[in-house]
């Protein structure tokens, strides 16, 4: 039995809601012991602690529902094995990862690849599973293609990026605003594309095999007429715009497939998260990061709802 101190949520609604207590944990059987570094803040832990999904475990419980730290006993990971915790709803069904310990199922234990900060690991990873999902299971982007990517400078689209080069793309092409710094993105792209303020798309743009559409708008319809016959155009995002035209001569002409992704009807299969942190850990990409020390979790909450959409925020769980 360990007893470390963590956040407990005592109630839902205004007021001080979260505690810091001894909580008292026991790793049964297909469990692991983890000693937590870092948790993420995200907007499902504000949407559980405003009690509003209907299979959460009702109070007093620990949120968090997603972490980085390091093994301290399990029955398939060494001890001090590094890795992050994800799934098996940590933080909303289970206890999650607002404590110096956690007690996490054995399925949401992924090791952290050699060479890859927790904190970054952590901080990226709801966005590199959606490049995953994009790139590899939708896109089913193989060996030697060329892969555009809209919205290069954003989280998503660098990670895209780095998700096609690891699948084996042999030309990466990015799409950017005329008035974004793209100095950031050397290395994990072939080019840069410049599309104006009404979503033109620059007719420097070459072929490609496949579009990795994350702002959609106009943008969406200007890469669609630079896709080879048989290629095919993934839809995740829309940000410049939720109608796209498409030209349908173009679409049946060239046997183009537009396929969508919902995140919230795929299932992270086993060994994904490991694969998806695995495919970024070369590329070098970080995201925009506030690390708090744990006693601000409310602090945290609070930049969270009032930062850019691209912000991350972590608990910094070694300042207890």
């Amino acid at each position: 039995m360990s007893a470390r101190r963590a956040y407990v949520l005592r109630c839902y609604g205004p007021g001080q809601q979260l505690k810091v207590e001894e909580v008292e944990l026991i790793a049964g059987e297909g469990e692991t012991l983890v000693e937590m570094q870092y948790a993420s803040v995200t907007q499902l832990d504000r949407t559980v602690l405003a009690g509003k999904l209907a299979q959460q475990q009702q109070p007093p419980f620990v949120p968090g529902s997603e972490g980085a730290g390091v093994v301290v006993s399990s029955a398939v990971y060494q001890p001090g094995t590094p890795v992050v915790v994800r799934g098996g709803g940590l933080g909303v069904s289970r206890p999650g990862t607002w404590g110096q310990l956690a007690v996490v199922p054995d399925a949401s234990v992924h090791l952290l690849p050699a060479g890859l900060d927790p904190a970054a690991a952590v901080s990226m990873l709801g966005a590199a599973l959606t490049a995953h999902t994009a790139v590899r299971r939708v896109g089913q982007i193989v060996e030697n293609e060329t892969v555009v990517v809209t919205g290069i400078t954003g989280l998503v689209g660098r990670l895209c990026a780095a998700v096609s080069r690891a699948a084996g793309a042999m030309k990466v092409i990015g799409l950017a605003r005329s008035d974004e710094s793209v100095e950031h993105l050397q290395g994990l792209v072939d080019q840069i594309v410049r599309v104006d303020e009404l979503g033109q798309v620059g007719r420097e743009l070459p072929w490609c095999n496949a579009a990795i559409d994350t702002v959609g708008g106009p943008v969406t319809s200007g890469v669609m007429s630079h896709i080879t016959p048989g290629g095919r155009l993934v839809a995740l995002g829309y940000t410049a715009g939720e109608f796209a035209t498409l030209d349908l001569h173009q679409l049946i002409g060239r046997d183009l497939r537009v396929l969508p992704v919902n995140m919230q009807r795929t299932t992270i299969e086993p060994g994904t998260v490991t694969q998806v942190l695995t495919d970024i850990a070369p590329a070098g990409v970080r995201p925009a990061l506030e690390v708090v020390a744990a006693p601000l979790a409310e602090d945290a909450l609070d930049l969270l709802a009032s930062g850019p959409a691209d912000r991350r925020v972590l608990l910094d769980l070694g300042r207890f």
